[in-house]
């Protein structure tokens, strides 16, 4: 059962606290009254003055029979009277407590919503607040309450955020260079002594050895560099068809599939999603080599785009060998493989899936993982849909 809100409740409480005080009034007030009437009210004071004559006159006579009687009536139009004036009282009272209840409800309820609006404005800046645009505060105005230090405490936070990530990508911009400028000068070096007719044989072989060495620590890095890139939330989007995205990715595969021996079926509908169009390419680029890589020969690839539930998707299915469900978790993770603690060097970094899920959350997507009873795994990706965008004249 889902609990009301923070405004419903303080609205509870503030028309239960008026409705217990009212209740206690109108008691104290009705006793009070009755205290009173008792008190100073009596069967003289009520009766008419032609009944207070005749009750004389039969004083005088010794009439004790009749005077009882009146006396009798008279006590009864008393008590008949004062029941009247105390139920006009009780309803009266509890008629106004009610009409006095549902308008307290109402003002505790707008009363409450003008005390929230502050944390409001916190909860919607948390949330329209990302990498790319920690540079927003709430500076909130008002008094120096409670509520003014939680939003003065969440922007104090959100200037340590800042600097954090600003030097992280200050760090990722130099190691970028720092990292590929020495691997590049070993790749030429390597190149120039394999490409020289002086170099004996052995000096050949070790220089083929590292150059596949180097080349794997650059892919390395490139997918590191690339991993840092996609958890960021691309800074500038724009609307991309996506199956023109995996026609590109396609075109990058179809000599892997041919020498792997797949086959690759695409069917392409109509989807445009908001995005970085670089960061989707290599997404769908890393889906498919995925699913080339981890197939059996003569297998087969199903890729689809489209828009479902207003959402556009990528689908690609592959055959391969049986994935237990307990491995589909992991597979997403950097440096893991199907089948593997960590990666090898050989077959690349591990980081193609983790690239992957990376674009998809930066995107504001999701991916669902499937394995298929007859081998393979079947992973959608599926990521907010915008309008295609039109073709310029």
């Amino acid at each position: 059962m889902r609990r009301p809100s923070v405004r419903t409740r303080l609205t509870l409480v503030y028309g239960s606290l008026f409705l217990v005080t009212s209740a206690a009034l109108v008691a104290v007030t009705y006793l009070l009254t009755v205290r009173t009437m008792d008190g100073r009210f009596t069967s003289r004071q009520n009766v008419d003055g032609a009944t207070i004559t005749r009750l004389r006159a039969l004083a005088v006579d010794g009439d004790l029979t009749e005077l009882v009687r009146l006396k009798a009536d008279a006590d009864r139009e008393l008590a008949r009277q004062k029941h009247d004036v105390l139920e006009q009282l009780l309803q009266g009272s509890l008629v106004t407590m009610l009409v006095l209840g549902v308008l307290a409800v109402v003002i505790g309820y707008v009363v409450a919503g003008r005390m929230l609006r502050p944390l409001h404005t916190v909860t919607a800046t948390a949330r329209r607040l990302s990498e790319s645009t920690l540079h927003e505060r709430i500076a909130l105005d008002g008094p120096q309450d409670e509520i003014k230090d939680l939003a003065d405490t969440f922007d104090r936070m959100l200037d340590r955020l800042d600097r954090a990530f600003d030097a992280q990508r200050r760090f990722v911009a130099n190691a970028s260079h720092e990292l590929r400028t020495p691997l590049t000068i070993n790749r030429t070096v390597l190149e120039v002594a394999l490409a020289s007719r002086r170099s004996p044989p052995e000096t050949r072989a070790l220089a083929d050895v590292l150059l596949g060495n180097t080349a794997r620590h650059e892919r390395l890095i490139e997918g590191l560099l690339l991993l840092a890139k996609s958890e960021r939330e691309p800074a500038a989007r724009v609307g991309t068809p996506l199956r023109d995205v995996v026609r590109s990715a396609l075109d990058q595969l179809d000599g892997k599939a041919e020498e792997a021996g797949v086959d690759v079926e695409a069917r392409l509908g109509p989807a445009a999603v908001s995005g970085d169009p670089v960061l989707l390419e290599r997404c769908a680029v890393n889906l498919l080599e995925n699913a080339v890589k981890y197939n059996v020969r003569d297998g087969r690839i199903w890729v689809r785009t489209g828009v479902r539930d207003g959402e556009a998707f990528l689908r690609v299915v592959n055959t391969g060998r049986p994935v237990p469900s307990y491995e589909v978790a992991t597979i997403f993770e950097p440096f893991r493989r199907l089948g593997a603690d960590r990666t090898g060097s050989r077959d690349g970094a591990g980081l193609g899936l983790s690239i992957v899920r990376a674009v998809v959350t930066a995107h504001g997507g999701a991916i669902d993982t499937v394995p298929r009873p007859d081998g393979g795994l079947s992973i959608t990706i599926r990521l907010p849909a915008s309008p295609e965008p039109a073709l310029a004249a």
